[in-house]
């Protein structure tokens, strides 16, 4: 059978297709120290440069789509809700969409995501689309994003096994993702002095296409996860999942750290103002965190075992919000700039959870767990920015953040209790791993 690195690989239409090499036992690493071990795997470096083309063509749409509405509107309200509505339809697809991430070939799901979000970009091209319809189409990109990311997440267990190389790899995609936040927006801004906001959006279609197509000839066709068992779909698939009491508390440690980690950057803005600190400092106040995100993952999946990962999930996930409290004495921005940085720097305990997650999920019920999963984390940052607005209302801006630390922690330290109480942080065991769909 050929491989995709075969010269004589078809093209997609004229013959039929290769179907997936037998997935990498679970186990140690290839010989290599940390991440340039899953390098070595060709199809993870095709995952791997179509996220970078991916994510440039999400970061780059969403800041060239805020200026065209501002410019066509000149309303600071519907320029921002652009941002939010990058957030708020994750739930949508995560809940109703989550059970096509197992019952379809994964490669289909990503290369449909990815031709979806392409036209969407080019009916937003169009002069004539009135603001209302391109409100609606970043609605429709937000939609299927959950359902990709999902997939995405599950097929990296197939490409690379459930082992310590999907660990890593899992990190690389994360860290590139950080990196985009740091990035995207300074590339974004420069192609927007280049061209108009139109001719920008040009450019994030071509991006979704060339990821399309490296997906489509560069990955393995996979058969559907659930293919030939009883697969419930929409609300009553995510309750097969979500009944699962490991899976559960897993899902919590996921989603309750973001839902108070996001609430500094939400608030830098009013923070420098209060501080009276320049535009400069305020983008301190924005790198901080991703760049101690960074840090500790890098640092994390280079030189610790994969034990040592496991062994650091609780500790560094219960003292993820705890640097906040030093907001309570109005720092300025050095001091503030810390803060922010280790808090992301514990954002290392991703790793040891990411293993515990994909030996927790029953492998027919994978793509919608993990679609399940990244839609909530995407939902509950969209919440908690909201919260620290409200919040901010009401309090000054320095103890709102004080507070996030101290209530943070407190929800933390339940999580963590509902975690150890479902065994969630043991080895694999047999009777959970194969809960009944219903």
């Amino acid at each position: 059978m050929p491989k995709h690195d075969d010269p004589t690989t078809t093209l997609p239409g004229t013959g039929p297709e290769p179907t997936a090499p037998a997935p990498p036992p679970p186990g140690p690493a290839p010989a290599g120290p940390g991440y340039r071990a899953v390098f070595r795997v060709r199809e993870f470096r095709i995952v791997f440069v179509a996220h970078l083309f991916s994510l440039l063509g999400v970061v780059v749409s969403e800041l060239a789509l805020t200026v065209l509405v501002y410019e066509l509107t000149r309303s600071p309200l519907l320029s921002s809700l652009t941002f939010a509505l990058g957030f708020l339809p994750y739930l949508v697809g995560g809940t109703l969409l989550a059970g096509l991430t197992d019952r379809l070939p994964p490669r289909r799901i990503l290369v449909v995501c990815d031709l979806v979000c392409a036209g969407c970009v080019v009916l937003m091209v169009v002069p004539a689309t009135p603001v209302a319809v391109l409100l609606a189409l970043r609605c429709a990109v937000a939609v299927v994003s959950p359902v990709f990311n999902g997939t995405r997440m599950a097929t990296l267990a197939d490409i690379l096994g459930e082992g310590d190389l999907f660990v890593l790899g899992r990190s690389l995609l994360r860290i590139v993702s950080q990196s985009a936040l740091l990035a995207g927006f300074a590339v974004g801004g420069v192609l927007l002095t280049v061209v108009p906001p139109r001719g920008a959006l040009v450019v994030t279609a071509t991006t979704f296409l060339v990821s399309a197509l490296l997906l489509r000839l560069g990955t393995a066709r996979r058969p559907a996860r659930a293919a030939g068992k009883a697969a419930a779909g929409g609300l009553s698939g995510t309750w097969a999942v979500l009944r699962n009491r490991r899976v559960r508390a897993l899902m919590l440690m996921f989603w309750v750290p973001p839902l108070f980690a996001v609430v500094p950057e939400a608030l830098a803005a009013p923070y420098a103002d209060r501080i009276g600190v320049s535009t400069a400092a305020l983008g301190l106040l924005m790198c901080a965190l991703p760049v101690g995100t960074i840090a500790g993952e890098l640092f994390a999946g280079s030189f610790l075992t994969a034990s040592t990962r496991s062994r650091i999930v609780l500790p560094l996930a219960l003292t993820g919000v705890l640097p906040y409290l030093l907001y309570a004495v109005e720092p300025g921005v050095a001091l503030a700039a810390v803060a922010l940085f280790l808090a992301g720097a514990t954002g290392a305990y991703t790793l040891g959870l990411d293993a515990w997650f994909v030996a927790a999920v029953p492998e027919e019920q994978r793509g919608r767990a993990m679609t399940l999963m990244t839609a909530g984390m995407m939902t509950v940052q969209g919440i908690g920015m909201a919260g620290a607005g409200v919040a901010a209302e009401f309090a000054p801006v320095h103890t709102v953040v004080a507070g996030t630390g101290v209530l943070g922690t407190l929800c933390l330290l339940a999580a963590a209790a509902e975690l150890r109480a479902a065994g969630a942080t043991e080895g694999r065991d047999g009777a959970d791993r194969h809960v009944p769909h219903g």
